[in-house]
């Protein structure tokens, strides 16, 4: 993001982008519970941003691990009620729309997993050595946020031993032997990570 802020800190149209986040799913639902998971380190700066805001939607904060399969753990440790359904969600996805959280949630309530998801636009190539090579995009899709699961299979996942393939929670729960499920997402919900992807947020906000 080349800025010394942390990204979810930076203002997204004079807001902080965390704070939009929550918004979106405290629109959705005002008793939903959230859990925050932050680096201990960010943690004084996050409650200082909450004063100057003046932010006081419900949450908590919990601080992460060195992964975020670590962070997710310790999260998932101060749920107590295992019947819940729990979404996990990218701090800096603060478009996601109530369409995709509601269905989301529905979807992991009747399947116990539900993972939105877009098709791919571009043409793909997969390198390999010095050659590469057409991939059909039509086999391909993007994976978003919020990954959906019932709270026992999701918490029974975080019980295994950390793989490096473990890059999002659908690898987790598969793993662990459950079927994934998904739901379509949309081209909206973008992971903010660079300074161009503050421009387009701020766009599609403007619309």
């Amino acid at each position: 993001m080349l800025s010394d802020i942390p990204k979810q800190f930076l203002c997204l149209d004079g807001i902080p982008i965390l704070m939009r986040t929550i918004n979106s799913f405290r629109n959705y639902d005002k008793n939903i519970e959230i859990i925050i998971v932050l680096p201990f380190n960010q943690q004084n700066q996050w409650n200082e941003l909450c004063e100057k805001y003046d932010f006081n939607k419900t949450h908590s904060i919990v601080s992460g691990g060195s992964t975020r399969f670590y962070s997710v753990k310790n999260g998932l440790a101060q749920i107590t009620d295992d019947n819940c359904l729990i979404a996990v969600h990218d701090a800096v996805r603060p478009l996601v729309s109530l369409d995709i959280i509601d269905k989301a949630f529905n979807c992991a309530e009747k399947n116990g997993t539900a993972i939105p998801s877009i098709k791919i636009n571009d043409s793909l190539r997969i390198i390999e050595n010095d050659t590469s090579k057409p991939i059909d995009r039509n086999k391909i899709i993007a994976v978003q946020t919020p990954q959906c699961f019932n709270g026992k299979l999701l918490k029974k996942a975080y019980e295994q031993d950390f793989d490096e393939c473990f890059t999002d929670d659908a690898n987790v729960v598969e793993s662990n032997g459950n079927k994934i499920f998904f739901v379509e997402g949309n081209l909206e919900n973008i992971k903010i990570t660079t300074p161009l992807d503050i421009l387009v947020a701020e766009g599609i906000l403007k619309k």
